[in-house]
């Protein structure tokens, strides 16, 4: 597991912005400067910047108090981009040469953070997890994420690896990559014995009834079925589990009114075992309200 960089405290170098406040201080400011020019002409009169916003003082100012909005969000913009989970793009490119790690030919930000801080904690050659999973997702984009771990007191370390393939399933290609990454002289532990293999697979059957609207058409079950698997190839990972809750919220699409699962439990996934949903068994009972 990496470090979650979004529960860290915000850097104290970034500033709120509140442009009610800069206006404030500027009307104060001029107020301060029109009365000591009161001071040495008695015959000016009391000044009132609130009477119209025709006024030329606040129309200025709302002009200047929006410039300085501006300056200060690309300031903190500025700032944000030196701390990694600000950072985009090029920027991180340059924070992660320091570790270093180095981005992978069309790898996306999301995915080059992840193998940043995997890089940063597994930086010790002594064989920590971390340094694993780092060389496996370093060996090829297809690697979504590794899971190593050992069965019992046995010396072996097991890498499970999660694809971007169809169902996360790990190809043998793919598998020979991570095996030659891993192994190689310069990566591994002398003492550690290694074995790259797929992802445990579990099926997982779903079953519900529903209940469309009245004037949906029968098509919605497809479209509703699809939605969810839609939504669970994007969410699926090693260790993730299916949450009755969670499935039965994808099928709530448009033109249905009610779901009930008859699939009652929690589908519960160990951190080396990935959840592929089989038969979406959707039982028409009706229609409502």
């Amino acid at each position: 597991m990496t470090i979650d960089l979004s529960a860290l405290p915000k850097p104290t170098v970034i500033r709120e912005l509140d442009y009610e406040a800069i206006v404030e201080r500027q009307k104060q400011a001029f107020l301060a400067k029109w009365a000591d020019a009161q001071l040495l002409y008695p015959d000016l009169p009391t000044y009132s910047v609130e009477m119209l916003d025709s006024d030329t003082f606040a129309i200025d100012n709302q002009a200047e108090s929006t410039r300085e909005m501006l300056l200060r969000a690309e300031i903190n913009d500025t700032f944000r981009s030196t701390f990694l989970y600000y950072a985009k793009r090029g920027n991180l490119d340059h924070l992660a040469a320091s570790v270093p790690v180095l981005r992978m030919p069309g790898e996306d930000d999301d995915r080059f953070l992840v193998r940043i801080l995997l890089g940063i904690m597994g930086h010790s050659t002594a064989g920590p997890k971390e340094r694993y999973q780092f060389l496996a997702m370093s060996a090829d984009l297809r690697v979504k994420w590794a899971e190593p771990y050992r069965i019992g007191r046995s010396p072996v370390i097991y890498i499970a690896i999660f694809s971007t393939e169809a169902n996360g399933v790990a190809s043998a290609g793919l598998l020979n990559t991570v095996r030659a990454a891993v192994t190689l002289p310069s990566a591994q532990v002398m003492n550690d014995t290694i074995v790259v293999q797929p992802a445990i697979q579990k099926v997982a059957n779903l079953a519900a009834d529903i209940w469309l609207l009245p004037d949906a058409d029968e098509a919605t079950v497809a479209r509703a079925i699809s939605n969810l698997r839609a939504a669970w190839a994007t969410e699926q990972g090693l260790g993730r589990d299916l949450v009755v809750e969670w499935w039965v919220s994808k099928l709530m699409i448009a033109g249905v009114h009610k779901v009930a699962p008859t699939t009652l439990a929690d589908v519960v996934a160990q951190p080396t075992e990935a959840i592929s949903i089989g038969a979406i068994d959707l039982t028409v009972k009706g229609r409502a309200y």
